[in-house]
């Protein structure tokens, strides 16, 4: 799909992808790379203001003393500093999460520049963070439970645990999927998954962007879609 010739009008559709550890979001993040549309990556901003040089290292050396080694934070040992407590992990929050959204809007403001007609979100806390609400479509990656689980314990150096722990801070799949415009379900093979994420590129093409330039002040203020938003015909019944 010719990413340029999208529309006859300009307006950037902004969609949002997420799911839950193991669900298969970083292999659909990678489809749409290859589809030629930009693909903003929340985890790759995360590790950007935590390494050496980062944003994030001198605040966070004042609130956790200990865990920068050689100007970067080490963040296995940040993540045992702040595994169960959860004022440590609000501390921690409070620091990247403005760090992490700086770098998102410069990402849309780039795109936008260069009249880029979609792009892409990937969040894996999207709605936990609210930022749900900036999106024009929302689509959430899903596999049955017993997948995510032999996907995710096949990760160098996790233990249930740590998965445990991880699932404790992301909102249920279930909730995730009653949210979203779109489901796709990625344990049905890396060419369905393609398939189902070009036909909903496609389907954006009948969306009216709203979500760019953002308001701001509704973003502050909102903390989901509102309902008349949540019930405008945005594909809602469509699954995958």
């Amino acid at each position: 799909m010719c990413w340029q010739s999208f529309s006859g009008r300009f307006g950037m559709i902004v969609l949002g992808l997420s799911g839950s550890i193991g669900m298969g979001k970083s292999t659909a993040s990678a489809m749409f790379r290859r589809m030629g549309v930009p693909v903003y990556d929340s985890d790759a901003s995360v590790h950007a203001v935590l390494c050496r040089g980062g944003a994030a290292v001198a605040p966070i050396t004042a609130a956790f003393p200990g865990v920068v080694a050689g100007g970067a934070v080490d963040r296995d040992e940040l993540g045992k500093r702040v595994f169960g407590d959860t004022a440590a992990l609000k501390t921690l929050e409070a620091i990247v999460h403005p760090l992490v959204r700086r770098r998102q809007d410069d990402f849309l403001k780039r795109c936008a520049a260069r009249r880029v007609p979609l792009a892409v979100l990937d969040i894996p806390l999207l709605f936990e963070t609210r930022l749900d609400v900036r999106c024009d479509v929302v689509i959430v990656v899903s596999a049955p439970t017993r997948t995510q689980v032999a996907r995710v314990m096949a990760r160098p150096g996790m233990t249930r645990e740590k998965f445990d722990g991880i699932l404790d801070r992301q909102m249920p799949d279930a909730e995730k999927r009653r949210l979203a415009d779109f489901v796709v379900a990625s344990a049905r093979g890396k060419a369905q998954t393609l398939r189902r994420l070009t036909q909903i590129a496609r389907l954006c093409r009948d969306i009216t962007p709203n979500h760019w330039p953002p308001d701001m002040f509704s973003e502050r203020t909102v903390h989901r879609r509102s309902t008349d938003a949540r019930n405008r015909p945005r594909y809602r019944n469509h699954r995958a």
